[in-house]
């Protein structure tokens, strides 16, 4: 059935009432189109969105009857979605379905005044004052990492995919659990993403097995979850029986347990845990494997990233003081999260009709919006595919206010761990800039970013790593 639509839409954004009958209310591709392209839509989504927003504009309709779908690329309109009318929006979608199987009922999922209640109480680990001891975890994981690698004064080639998801999780598991998961990072690093990548393999299967039914798929989801829930499980129990260790993320949980009017239990311990498990380690260890290799690629970056980490840093580890001293740092991870957004997707279901960009949204709609469509807008960023960190130097990246840029999200919802992720990568940018240099292994190819959960390469990364000599 056919969804009446408005004839014309007003100056202000309001639609105008007088309905003629239409199969769309904006421009997108047709269902045999979509079908011939299926292929290579699900080989990189991120690309057919990108592609989608080039050809057919800011607000697309796919041809899919239910429910209406729609990719949101107008910055104003992600703005109305995001902070404007985000109250008309909400995340039951399919994106986030299928990551709830991994993350249950944690921040990542929920809405409403459930999602309120647990953002009040997982705040305060992120306070700026709670935050400054992560400077201090980044050094030690750093020094652990470079005493892996050994002697690398000639040079040695390194899976740069497996050595940031390890030293980002250790980073998490010490800053927000008071745990060393240096003995156990690779094999939750790799549980973890076995668990996300066969839940996004569930999402884009046009038909989806009942959970009672057996299969390959998911016999490895339920071991990667029996490996992440083990290890939770024994932090949970290890914190409980010492007691408190300070003010971080699973003292936070273990004291809202059996506590105030809404007690929470241990599933929802468990929830959170792993949310941020995931939201905390896998996004910042994909922005700084690409960091590194656009770097790699870029010999004037990579000189002043090296210059400035000695000019600041000296012989000495870097620490959360040094925050705002590290400008091309900051812009490095600024630039490479432009190109290469950890979280490519955002989706939600509209609640009530609105208007996105001049277009009518029925309620019931699915809405999708991507940083990586809107960060490589040729209306918006000035050569958006070249990596050039001196345009959040220089003044000419678009202003904050215009929504161009939006690697964290926005409004209400915007990510908790803004501030700490911002602080782990710049310091370890720094950090490993002032210790070695990167470079591509000859002959290599330029890696195809996979758009899962978040925007990875697939597989390996492997790059040439020696330790600088000064």
């Amino acid at each position: 059935m056919t969804r009446a639509a408005p004839a014309d839409v007003s100056r202000e954004g309001v639609p105008d009432r007088r309905y003629v009958r239409t199969p769309a209310t904006a421009p997108g591709p047709s269902g045999p189109r979509m079908l011939r392209d299926f292929g290579s839509i699900r080989r990189s989504a991120v690309e057919f969105l990108l592609s989608s927003r080039l050809e057919y504009g800011s607000v697309v309709q796919f041809p899919i009857p239910s429910p209406p779908t729609y990719l949101v690329a107008e910055p104003d309109a992600v703005r109305r979605v995001l902070v404007g009318n985000a109250r008309n929006y909400d995340k039951a979608t399919l994106q986030y379905r299928s990551l709830s199987l991994v993350v249950g009922q944690g921040l990542l999922v929920t809405d409403g005044e459930i999602w309120r209640r647990q953002r009040r109480m997982v705040q305060p680990p992120f306070h700026h004052e709670a935050i400054r001891a992560v400077g201090d975890h980044v050094a030690a994981s750093l020094n652990a990492l470079l005493e892996r690698w050994g002697d690398i004064s000639r040079g040695a080639v390194i899976d740069m995919n497996e050595a940031m998801m390890r030293v980002a999780l250790e980073v998490v598991g010490a800053s927000l659990f008071g745990t060393d998961l240096s003995g156990d990072a690779d094999r939750l690093a790799q549980a973890t993403l076995h668990a996300l990548d066969e839940v996004v393999a569930r999402s884009q299967m046009p038909v989806t097995p009942p959970r009672w039914m057996p299969s390959p798929s998911r016999r490895r989801l339920e071991a990667a979850l029996r490996e992440l829930d083990g290890t939770v499980g024994l932090m949970i129990d290890r914190r409980s029986a010492a007691g408190p260790s300070g003010a971080d993320l699973l003292d936070v949980l273990i004291a809202a347990a059996g506590a105030g009017d809404e007690p929470i239990d241990r599933r929802e311990i468990r929830d959170e845990l792993v949310s941020f498990m995931v939201a905390g380690h896998e996004t910042v260890a994909s922005a700084l494997m690409w960091a590194l290799w656009l770097v790699a690629g870029d010999a004037e970056v990579a000189e002043q990233l090296a210059a400035e980490a000695d000019a600041v840093l000296g012989d000495r580890d870097a620490t959360w003081e040094d925050l705002d001293r590290l400008p091309v740092a900051r812009a490095v991870f600024d630039e490479t999260m432009r190109l290469y957004p950890p979280v490519w997707l955002v989706t939600r279901r509209a609640l009530a009709d609105d208007v996105l960009g001049g277009r009518f949204i029925p309620a019931g709609s699915l809405v999708i919006m991507s940083p990586y469509v809107v960060h490589r807008d040729p209306a918006l960023w000035e050569d958006p595919s070249a990596f050039r960190p001196q345009r959040f130097l220089d003044g000419s990246a678009p202003p904050a206010s215009s929504h161009a840029f939006w690697p964290f999200g926005a409004g209400p919802r915007i990510c908790v761990g803004k501030d700490f992720a911002y602080l782990e990568g710049i310091l370890l940018l720094a950090g490993l800039a002032r210790r070695v240099t990167v470079a591509r292994p000859p002959g290599a190819s330029e890696p195809r970013g996979v758009p899962l959960v978040t925007l990875r390469p697939l597989g390996a990364l492997p790059m040439v790593v020696r330790a600088r000599g000064r």
